[in-house]
This record gives structure tokens, sequence and C-alpha cells, in this order.
């Protein structure tokens, strides 16, 4: 898709920068965008586009609907890119490791979501001005590295999946789009304690985590890929212990029980900072680091005898409800550039 705009950029953008050789052949990139994305627009998209076309040959695709993107990087896998771009938010980027987990495409992120996770993690600029300078920059100095993705019932994974009272969270925001993008972190908030006390708090699903020899139960579980599970506002938000994303193993934790007296430690706690705010170490908390595979299963009936099922969320988006689930580690699964 070509930029439809003036020869001149707004002075807030960047510039476009001159090639460090001008005949020398432009990197192809293809920028999936999700143009529902918290931040993104038409008008944002072509100002990227614009200043990108400096340093690479540039083809964006907008998504159409849910996974649109994990067919459009599929195609992207055969090498006609030198780079492909997710422009959106963790979610967007989720379908795109999807599409090219396992080959040799390096992977980028432009951030347009309301948290951007692995942008932030992996050191890329959370303000996409600035992601989009720091693209440029790499151009003349590509240095891909490979990092591990976790998959469950075959969905891959970058930094995180939830079942439980977190998935429950994503489930209602993602729900209401507009609120999401108005209210940001304090939506989640809401999202979270309402969700506790209308479901979790009476009615909530219990489920077993089996690992190798040990079996932990609970009523929320999470898995991390990497560190940290998300951020409040600046604050990152801190579950799980041993996470990264090049040790190929997940860290997991288990919640055992939501009532009133735990809730409000076990926030202070992911919120917190120092040694003796460690989640791992509050009491209702089970955790587990080097875990290659994991077994996820309802244990709990409902009336008709079957087991009831949990929501489960990836990378921040809501994908079903599930009775079980197998997780486990793709070492080295897909190429990145930050």
């Amino acid at each position: 898709m070509s930029p439809t705009l003036s020869p001149s950029a707004p002075a807030s953008f960047p510039t476009p920068a001159q090639p460090l050789t001008p005949d020398a052949a432009k990197k192809r990139m293809l920028i999936i965008v999700n143009p529902y994305a918290t931040t993104v627009s038409d008008r944002l998209k072509n100002l990227v586009v614009y200043a990108l076309q400096s340093r690479y040959e540039v083809h964006a695709v907008d998504t159409e609907a849910s996974e649109h993107a994990i067919e459009i990087g599929r195609d992207a896998s055969h090498g006609e890119y030198d780079i492909v771009v997710a422009f959106g938010g963790d979610g967007t980027l989720n379908e795109v490791a999807n599409g090219l987990a396992g080959t040799e495409v390096p992977v980028s992120v432009l951030p347009g979501g309301s948290t951007n996770v692995v942008a932030r993690t992996l050191g890329i600029p959370n303000d996409v001005v600035d992601a989009t300078e720091h693209l440029i920059a790499l151009a003349d100095d590509f240095r891909p590295r490979k990092i591990d993705l976790g998959r469950i019932n075959g969905r891959h994974f970058v930094f995180a999946c939830g079942m439980g009272l977190d998935a429950t969270v994503v489930r209602r925001v993602d729900a209401h789009p507009r609120m999401k993008a108005r209210g940001g972190q304090w939506y989640f908030t809401w999202a979270a304690i309402s969700g506790f006390y209308r479901q979790y708090l009476r009615n909530s699903v219990r489920m077993a985590t089996e690992l190798e020899g040990t079996r932990l139960e609970g009523i929320t579980t999470i898995l991390q890929n990497s560190d940290p599970f998300t951020y409040f506002g600046r604050r990152p938000v801190r579950v799980c212990e041993g996470a990264a994303f090049d040790n190929g193993t997940l860290s997991l934790a288990v919640l055992r029980r939501a009532t009133q007296r735990d809730m409000p430690t076990v926030a202070g706690r992911v919120l917190g900072t120092g040694e003796r705010t460690r989640p791992a170490s509050h009491r209702q908390i089970d955790h587990a680091e080097g875990v290659t595979e994991a077994l996820v299963h309802s244990i709990d009936l409902d009336a008709d005898g079957a087991p009831r099922r949990f929501p489960v969320q990836v990378d921040g988006d809501y994908i079903g409800d599930f009775a079980e689930l197998r997780a486990s580690i793709d070492p080295r699964a897909l190429t990145i550039v930050a």
C-alpha cells in the first residue's frame, strides 16, 4: 500500500533519513497493521510508511479480522521480505509470530496497543515515533536473534498465557474496545475488581496444573515466557520468576484460592518491588521455574457432569474457554530484530 501524503511530513514525526549508499538496494519490509489497535489510525500508518521508505521498500497490509495476521504472516514466510513488522498491540504480534514461527524471517514491532509488553521488554521505544526512528536506525545494522515461544494446544504465545481470573479480565476488556482505549489501565483495574466479585469470589472454576511429578490446584494459572507479565502504566507487573525469552523454559504460577483477605496482598505484591514483595513467596501462590511441559485441566463439573470450562488469554487476547490445555516451549522458534 502506497502512502497518500504530501512531500513533507509534520515536524513531530521523524524526517526520512537518507540511505548511507544512495544506490544501495533497500531491505524489503512488510508492515502488518491492525487498524483497530488502540493508537493506530490511517494517518499514523501513512506517516510511518512515509518515514520508513527512505531505508526500506515498504508494503503495508491491514488486517481485516481476528487471526488474519496469522495468514498474512504465513504468506510472508517464503522469503519475499527481509523483515515483517507487527504494527498494533501484543495481540497483533502474537498472530504475526504464529504465522512466522519456525522460519528465518525476522520480526519486529511498532507499538500501537494500550500496553505493548513485548516491545517494551525487547527495548523497543513505546512511542511509535521513537520506534519508527529506531527501525530506520536498524536498517543498515540488522542483528537478528532467536527467542523462544510458548505453546498451548498448538497456539504460540510470545510473553504470557493466563487461565482463570486474568483471562476473565481480558475477556471483559476485549468486549469493550472503546472503553479499553479511553480508560487504559484503569479500565483493566475495574474489570479485574468487578470480575473478581461477580465470578471468582463465589463461583470460580478450579483447575489442576500437572507438572512432572507435581500437581498444583487453584483458580488461576499463569505461564510466562518473559518478564514482566505486563505493565500498569510505567510500572512492571511481575508474577513469575526465572522467565526469559531465551532460556528454553517457561515459568508458572498458580493462585490457590480467591478470597477478599488474600487479594489485596496478592495485588500489592505483583505491583511491588523488593525481596519481601515477591509474588512467588505469597502463601496462596505456588510457583515453578524451568517448565518445559504442563497439563492444565478443570477439576470442577457442571450440572450435566461435564468439566466446567475456564477462560484463556494469550499475549493479552482472549481466545476462548477450555476444559483442558497442554502447554510446552518451542526454543528459538522466532527470529527477532529489536
